[in-house]
């Protein structure tokens, strides 16, 4: 670490940490990971003079009033932890979700030169009028309105001059603060602080370009062009760049005001169905989901439609797993513990599954299902079920993967904000369509034939790449490089048999349902009875093999 901090300017952030963590009551922690050891050697005190003057308060508000102080890096790093709902208990996701960015705009003047730059003209000379009162600040950016020359409204979202450097020295601090803490503090291993610092980086850049945020937004109106019940203001690219943003401005109601709601005559209900079937969409069809959606990133229009704003923080999640959450929220809703217990020791990983009890875990996943045995649907809270989902993950010792996280927590945003807008709030019964219509896509003859294909050439891949990994066995044999211990040369044959037999299968059963699939789909000719009759003939000669090579798994376990 003493080698890392090349500048003045980085000693002294250093010891502003350090000083703040003793004052709330963290001075274990800058013992433990060596901060203070590091500055005494760079000639420099931790001022610890009101050490502890905080402790009366619970450690998860005094972890929050630290991170205020320390500024907007540390404020965004807490907002981030505030979406590890795996990682971290309630009352501390609830503290953390306090984080306020709000702070005092800077004066236009202050921004008018990078403005001007990033414009290329005064900023009155490419609108026709702009109000110099900032309409908010964070601490990140800060926004004005400004009116096109048709006179047009729109919102410039104004990046704060020399934040990315103050950002950037941060980021260099808890890297390193990280990768210490992973090696020297055990207690706090499980929960990765260098993968968790390195979401946050990749989160916090991200936000920083709002370039990438409009691109992030554009794609999102793409995915939702046929669908009426939401809105996403409109960039204007010729003046947007990586330090501004300019965008259509939305006249509607805040998204946390249920008094002017009910005032403009809405209908909470209608608002609560489209907003599920929003994010239900982001999430389980198009892969790319808003991830901060609460109230003060979401307007209610007179029409009856939702307007979503500031895409800087999204989340993405591949085929593949959205497969898997509909799979596991499917298996919530049917209590099916079997497939929701597979499903988070696949995404708790290798490491995950090595030091969970998969016995216990199933145990306790079958008592937790149990509890909503003849629950009728509209009564069940997928947010409640996922909360405690979590809770049995901390307790086993597993960890989600990021995007899981960011997905996790904005569905418990989606459903609080839809139990505020109408008690009755039936979150599983608006799901439900999404998780069959996910399931059965996955099943579609298209997927089914890129499946097939990608498992052909990974299979036709191994089998090239065997006679190169072979010649090099033998070479390394022949040099003495190698030692075999061999107990039972014939019990290792019939394993090779086996594995040989099973990999042939395998191709022989993926090339079927590529071939099946072509043929039920192809183009060009009229449908016939004998191309159906063929199609369904080799998936049935698929599912044959896929089921002989499961038994042949099963007896090789059994022995």
């Amino acid at each position: 670490m003493w080698e890392t901090l090349g500048t003045l300017r980085d000693l002294g952030r250093l010891q502003e940490i350090a000083s703040v963590l003793v004052r709330y009551g963290f001075g274990d922690v800058v013992r433990r990971i060596g901060l203070a050891n590091v500055l005494e050697r760079a000639g420099r005190l931790v001022h610890a003079e009101h050490a502890g003057e905080f402790l009366h308060l619970q450690p998860a508000q005094r972890l929050r009033r630290a991170l205020e102080e320390l500024g907007p890096t540390f404020i965004k790093l807490g907002q981030v932890l505030a979406t590890r709902v795996d990682l971290l208990a309630a009352d501390w996701i609830v503290e953390l979700g306090a984080l306020q960015s709000a702070v005092p705009a800077l004066d236009f003047e202050q921004v008018r030169a990078q403005v001007r730059e990033d414009l290329g003209a005064e900023p009155e000379a490419v609108f026709d009028r702009i109000d110099t009162a900032a309409l908010a600040g964070a601490s990140l950016a800060q926004t004005h309105r400004a009116w096109l020359a048709d006179g047009t409204p729109v919102i410039l979202k104004i990046r704060r001059p020399g934040i990315v450097e103050v950002v950037e020295a941060d980021l260099r601090l808890l890297a390193r603060l990280a990768d210490i803490a992973q090696a020297r503090l055990p207690d706090l291993r499980r929960f990765r602080p260098d993968e968790v610092v390195k979401q946050f980086t990749a989160s916090l850049r991200a936000e920083l370009d709002f370039a990438a945020e409009c691109r992030n937004a554009e794609q999102i109106a793409a995915n939702f062009a046929q669908f009426p019940g939401m809105v996403v203001p409109r960039v204007y690219w010729t003046w947007t760049s990586a330090r501004l943003n300019v965008q259509d401005f939305v006249q509607g109601l805040p998204g946390g005001d249920m008094a002017a709601l009910d005032a403009a005559g809405l209908d909470r209900k209608a608002l609560a169905r489209t907003g599920a079937q929003i994010v239900m969409k982001m999430v389980l069809e198009d892969g790319l989901f808003h991830a901060d959606p609460h109230p003060g990133n979401l307007f209610y229009l007179p029409d009856g439609r939702i307007a979503l704003i500031d895409f800087g923080m999204v989340g993405r999640v591949s085929q593949t797993r959205r497969a898997q959450i509909a799979r596991l929220l499917h298996g919530l809703v049917t209590q099916q513990p079997e497939a929701v217990a597979d499903i988070l020791l696949d995404w708790a990983g290798d490491e995950g599954q090595g030091e969970a009890d998969e016995a216990v875990l199933l145990a306790d996943i079958t008592t937790f299902t149990d509890q909503f045995h003849g629950v009728p649907l509209k009564d069940l809270r997928i947010g409640r079920m996922l909360t405690e989902i979590s809770t049995l993950l901390r307790v086993h010792a597993l960890v989600l993967p990021p995007d899981l996280a960011l997905m996790i927590k904005a569905l418990l945003t989606l459903e609080g904000l839809g139990r505020q807008l109408d008690p009755d709030f039936d979150m599983a019964g608006q799901a439900r369509p999404f998780l069959e219509r996910a399931m059965l896509a996955r099943y579609a003859p298209r997927h089914l034939a890129r499946r097939g294909g990608r498992m052909l050439g990974e299979s036709l891949d191994l089998l090239g790449e065997l006679p190169r990994d072979v010649r090099r066995l033998v070479r390394a044999a022949g040099r003495g490089r190698m030692k075999l211990e061999i107990t039972s040369l014939r019990s290792v044959g019939a394993q090779l048999n086996h594995a040989v037999n099973r990999l042939t299968m395998g191709i022989v059963t993926a090339a079927l349902i590529v071939g099946s699939a072509i043929v039920m789909n192809s183009a060009g000719g009229v449908p016939s009875a004998w191309r159906t009759g063929l199609g369904l003939a080799g998936f049935i000669g698929a599912a044959v093999c896929g089921v002989g090579i499961l038994l042949s798994i099963w007896r090789s376990g059994r022995r």
